[in-house]
């Protein structure tokens, strides 16, 4: 029996331009099942990022069905979508996205006090132990390198306990050693908290460690 936790059928999204309406994802099927590391890779302008954000409910198709879970996020408003993100996902971003105001332990706890947990704190401590940052729990985020910033940000997502893990290009603002740190990191987070990874990437080396990759190519999925 399949265990998809991410199950795309049809999926559509055109935007309106004065030339008429440019199509950045057509007629896109795939399933992800529970527990796989899947890599979308393709060219840039292929509709990649677009399909990401869809998946993640950080964005809506203009037609087919998408299920993240038991949400049919096809059929949900923009609140609803944000419960249901908040619900099973996590997110790291090309550009870290940390609060510039909030120190590292901060940044980390964030998730788990809006959830209202009591744990918040050393949940945190213990994240930002693993990704080797405990002796920079008080810095903010631009005291820290973009190789740190990253560890953080990578904490921060595994703090909301997340079922499925979405990054968007995370190794794309580091440089190759750093990279490599980061890839490892990532990967042994999720081997350890049974988390699905969905992630978009130019880095043939972190697509590799993927178990599956999806090409995409003018918003069509292709072999």
């Amino acid at each position: 029996m399949s265990q998809a936790v991410i199950a795309v059928n049809n999926l559509n999204k055109t935007v309106p331009t004065a030339a008429g309406d440019l199509i950045i994802l057509d007629d896109v099927n795939l399933e992800v099942e529970k527990g796989e590391a899947v890599a979308i890779v393709g060219s840039s302008g292929s509709g990649k990022t677009t399909l990401l954000g869809i998946l993640a409910g950080l964005d809506s198709a203009t037609s087919g069905s998408v299920r993240l879970m038991e949400a049919q996020l096809s059929d949900m408003d923009e609140e609803e979508r944000a419960i249901a993100r908040g619900k099973y996902t996590g997110f790291i971003f090309q550009s870290f996205q940390l609060l510039m105001s909030l120190t590292a332990r901060e940044n980390v706890m964030l998730p788990a006090e809006l959830r209202g947990d009591e744990q918040a704190e050393s949940q945190a401590l213990e994240l930002l132990e693993k990704v080797g940052l405990d002796s920079r729990l008080n810095h903010y985020p631009n005291q820290l390198s973009g190789g740190e910033q990253q560890r953080v940000a990578i904490a921060r997502a595994f703090a909301s306990r997340p079922e499925i893990m979405f990054a968007d290009e995370p190794t794309g603002n580091l440089d190759t050693k750093t990279g490599s740190l980061v890839t490892e990191l990532l990967f042994d987070l999720n081997r350890e908290f049974g988390t699905t990874l969905v992630l978009v990437t130019h880095d043939a080396g972190l697509a590799s460690r993927c178990d599956r990759t999806i090409s995409i190519a003018s918003g069509r999925v292709v072999l």
